[in-house]
């Protein structure tokens, strides 16, 4: 099966919205600065960009967030922002795109990150970063773990964004790993190689090609274009469901598609669907919000990984980072 009868696809998103999942991890808002070149500048070879327009997105995990809400999908998001202007615009955005923020918390000792990207003629330029990387105090750790575990009990899944920015550390990990164990509950994890975390007896991962190798401790090698012929990616797949045993893994290989791992079974290529990509900002985001939520409607792990494959070819369509909505994803399987 490389692909989903539209009616198979209409009845899981139909079962979407009696479920309810959780995201928790690093958020940030993702600015864009709009404009055009045409001069380099005097002071230095640079281009000067003319400032045109500014738009601003939900980033992070706030991202997973929104891309469940979009495919309208009840979602509630828990991470930590700062005390300022940047967090009031965040929150703002999440409220209106259907997020419920109640356990989005203030710190005063952290700004909420903001990524600035300057694009002229559809090309990124620059981006600037301005945020902490710092972990959690313990008492802003545990707050948000208590904000999370008093509404597990509503949920059908979690899903863990973590990007490297403090939120996401072992001892919180662990905490979510035992009450979503505790709960029954389906726990999805998007990897950051670089934190050295225990991804052990999870639910689901989804790293990147560039990550799997990354988590697997081994050296990317020659590629075949058959990803099911490619003895180094294998390897790596077979690493990782050993040591870190997680129910389901995908790795996404870009325009080479996904690859669902599942130990004892070999292992399932899905081709991208995408048509043209223009930016995959936050394409990742969107394979691990729409494979969950498959998963939480009660689709299989191949169904949840199809219907995934065909939401990253919706959102690397568009530039920033993107959504899709349900009519966008249906279209995909009718094309």
């Amino acid at each position: 099966m490389k692909d989903l009868p539209i009616k198979r696809v209409r009845q899981i998103l139909k079962r979407i919205q009696n479920a309810r999942i959780l995201v928790i991890g690093d958020l940030m808002l993702d600015q864009f600065v709009w404009g055009a070149v045409r001069r380099i500048s005097p002071e230095a070879p640079v281009p000067v960009v003319e400032f045109e327009r500014e738009s601003f997105m939900p980033g992070g995990a706030a991202n997973v967030a929104r891309n469940l809400t979009a495919l309208e999908v009840p979602t509630e998001l828990f991470g930590i922002v700062g005390h300022d202007e940047t967090a009031r615009r965040l929150k703002q955005l999440l409220i209106e795109q259907g997020v419920v923020c109640e356990g989005v918390i203030g710190d005063r000792s952290r700004p909420t990150s903001i990524k600035s990207r300057i694009i002229a003629h559809h090309q990124q330029m620059v981006r600037v970063d301005r945020e902490s990387t710092e972990p959690l105090a313990s008492k802003t750790r545990q707050r948000l773990l208590e904000a999370l575990e008093h509404r597990i009990y509503q949920a059908d899944a979690v899903i863990v964004g973590d990007y490297g920015k403090g939120v996401v550390t072992q001892p919180t990990l662990d905490s979510l790993k035992r009450i979503c164990r505790e709960r029954g509950v389906w726990l999805s994890l998007d990897p950051k190689p670089i934190n050295g975390l225990d991804l052990s007896e999870l639910s689901l991962i989804t790293p990147n090609r560039k990550e799997a190798f990354e988590l697997a401790e081994k050296r990317d090698g020659f590629r075949a274009a058959n990803p099911l012929e490619d003895v180094a990616l294998l390897d790596v797949a077979s690493t990782l469901l050993d040591r870190l045993k997680p129910a389901l893994l995908l790795i996404t290989l870009g325009d080479n598609g996904m690859l669902l791992c599942h130990r004892g079974e070999r292992p399932f290529h899905i081709p991208t669907v995408a048509q043209e990509v223009f930016d995959v900002s936050g394409a990742g985001d969107t394979v691990i919000a729409t494979f969950t939520m498959a998963i939480a409607a009660g689709a299989s792990p191949i169904e949840a990984a199809i219907i995934s494959n065909h939401a990253a070819g919706v959102v690397v369509g568009k530039l920033g980072t993107a959504t899709l909505t349900q009519e966008e994803l249906l279209a995909s399987f009718e094309r």
